[in-house]
């Protein structure tokens, strides 16, 4: 099966699994699980008007009081570390050329909301647990890069007050100035392979889709000291189902909106 082909069957059943947990009423959880539910915003509170991955995005985060922030690390062809999601500008700022062809003055210069990592960490760093996500391309570098990361995250501690995620099973092999139990690898339809990897290498827990988050694999990194985090989260019923089920984070595009939802009802 083609990776193209493999994506769209897989979005077509989280598709489905979005509309069903939707519609299955839940036991709301009580009210202490409700006030410390770890909500995280993914690429901070935007919309078709909003910019994604921006220092506003994450500053609307802050003040709806959500746990935590997601974002995406790229490298400008200088070895900037620069929070973007995207390999190229074009979805969000209409021009093709990729953010690794570009030093950190011209993509300043040109795209000012594109904030850098140094930005995000002085801001946010230890008023919101920041869920960093690297992305392999343009790793050139690895000492540099290594160096460079450990200096700018050196005011948080890992696990802590950050982690690193990555779709990637490389970037912790190359990434290596902080402990295992700062990174956090993403599975898609490779739960099985990932989460053995985390279990061995003693990393800090899982990220998937709620969909494909069993008991089962809840209890087995539970067993481990691990962690486990689900999204999308979309809306108050899946809220309920995630809380209930004991996962450890929450990531949402609505985080907004659910964590009003649990504030009201917790009186937070």
């Amino acid at each position: 099966m083609n990776l193209q082909l493999l994506d769209r069957v897989e979005q077509l059943f989280l598709h489905l699994s979005d509309n069903l947990i939707r519609m299955l009423p839940q036991p709301v959880p009580d009210k202490e699980r409700l006030r410390t539910c770890k909500i995280v915003s993914h690429r901070g509170e935007h919309d078709q008007l909003r910019v994604e991955n921006t220092i506003p995005a994450f500053e609307r985060a802050g003040l709806a009081g959500v746990w935590g922030i997601e974002f995406d690390v790229r490298w400008t062809k200088d070895l900037v570390p620069v929070v973007f999601h995207d390999a190229t500008l074009r979805r969000i700022f209409g021009d093709d050329a990729p953010v690794n062809a570009l030093r950190f003055d011209q993509l300043r210069s040109s795209y000012p909301l594109i904030p850098t990592l140094a930005e995000v960490v002085e801001q946010f760093g230890k008023t919101l647990h920041l869920m960093i996500e690297l992305k392999e391309d343009h790793l050139t570098a690895v000492a540099e890069q290594n160096e460079t990361l450990k200096r700018t995250l050196g005011p948080l501690s890992g696990a802590e007050d950050y982690h690193m995620l990555s779709l990637s099973t490389r970037v912790p092999e190359l990434i290596t100035f902080a402990p295992p139990r700062t990174y956090l690898p993403i599975a898609r339809l490779n739960v099985l392979s990932v989460s053995r990897m985390s279990l061995e290498n003693r990393y800090g827990g899982i990220n998937l889709h709620y969909a494909f988050l069993t008991k089962k694999r809840i209890k087995r990194h539970r067993l481990a000291h691990q962690q486990v985090g689900v999204g999308y989260v979309k809306t108050k019923n899946s809220l309920f189902r995630e809380i209930n089920r004991g996962v450890d984070w929450i990531f949402s595009n609505h985080a907004a909106k659910l964590q009003l939802i649990a504030s009201e009802i917790s009186g937070r």
